[in-house]
């Protein structure tokens, strides 16, 4: 079990939009540096959707080469198809991947039953742990409690990625969290809350630009200095929120290009920032960075 803050790696692009595998190399390493405890690759935050099959495959390529074994590799591995889901999963463990970022089927939504199906072949055909993936504002359904208390004892699926923005359901199921299954917050915004009732860190967007900061405050409140980890949490909260303003990656991209950081633009149908919401994302990064090193580098 990983406790700790995870990055939800960006993907990086060329002027050409071509992936930018070397700046990959160099964001990996400059995690580690920063204290970053895991770096998830190909989930929301990598416009993945987007991304050839060819494309996803040279990027765990080059993440788990960058990496060295010095920091965990999770991949998304996930589909709505369970074929595909589970094909791609056996694939990314061959590679040397450490553990897999598995989504909820999309689109042909199933229940219950279906559910349980789905992840549980899925995690039978690999041997690293599993994480699912619960994020219905993208997908448009939701694991349910009762799914989920069957699927959290199965000895590969180690955890969850709660992203459903909903307290009331993160503390119903945070009363599955234990050694074997962890809880990790998908919103930043929430990441104290969703400790206080048992989390083990977050996978977390913002860690994006600010690694060492949420790493500071996962570690805080691990350590039990919960007064220090609420203050880092409510000091970054606007500059969080500005990160969602927009679909994401879009705000978090733009905002490390804003710090010369070189990352790219997006793929469609991702596309530039409305003018009032850069604005406004660029505002918020006052907190970051002293003003005249931010309006120098807008």
């Amino acid at each position: 079990m990983i406790r700790g803050s995870i990055v939800a790696l960006i993907t990086p692009f060329h002027e050409d939009g071509s992936v930018n595998y070397d700046k990959i190399r160099e964001l990996i390493h400059w995690h580690i540096e920063e204290g970053t405890d895991g770096i998830c690759i190909l989930g929301t935050t990598a416009e993945t959707p987007a991304l050839t099959v060819t494309e996803r495959d040279k990027i765990v390529e080059v993440s788990i080469e960058a990496a060295e074994k010095r920091i965990p590799i999770i991949v998304g591995s996930g589909s709505n198809n369970t074929l595909v889901a589970k094909e791609q999963s056996i694939k990314y463990e061959k590679m040397g991947a450490d553990g897999l970022l598995v989504i909820t089927p999309y689109y042909n939504k199933t229940n219950k039953a279906g559910m349980i199906h789905h992840f549980t072949e899925i995690a039978d055909a690999v041997s690293i742990p599993v994480i699912l993936y619960n994020v219905p504002g993208r997908t448009g359904c939701s694991l349910s409690y009762e799914a989920l208390k069957e699927l959290s004892q199965h000895k590969n699926i180690a955890g969850i990625k709660e992203a459903s923005g909903d307290i009331s359901f993160v503390a119903k199921i945070a009363r599955l969290a234990d050694e074997n299954f962890a809880l990790y917050s998908g919103n930043d915004d929430m990441i104290v809350p969703l400790m206080s009732v048992g989390g083990a860190g977050v996978i977390s967007v913002a860690a994006n630009i600010i690694p060492s900061e949420m790493h500071r405050l996962v570690t805080a409140y691990l350590e039990g200095d919960v007064s220090l980890a609420k203050e880092i949490q409510l000091k970054y909260l606007d500059f969080i929120n500005a990160l969602f303003i927009e679909t994401n990656p879009i705000p978090i991209k733009e905002a490390m290009n804003v710090m010369d950081m070189g990352v790219g633009k997006y793929r469609l149908p991702l596309y530039e920032m409305d003018e009032d919401a850069r604005a406004y994302l660029i505002k918020t990064m006052q907190i970051l960075y002293d003003q005249k090193r931010l309006l120098t580098a807008v």
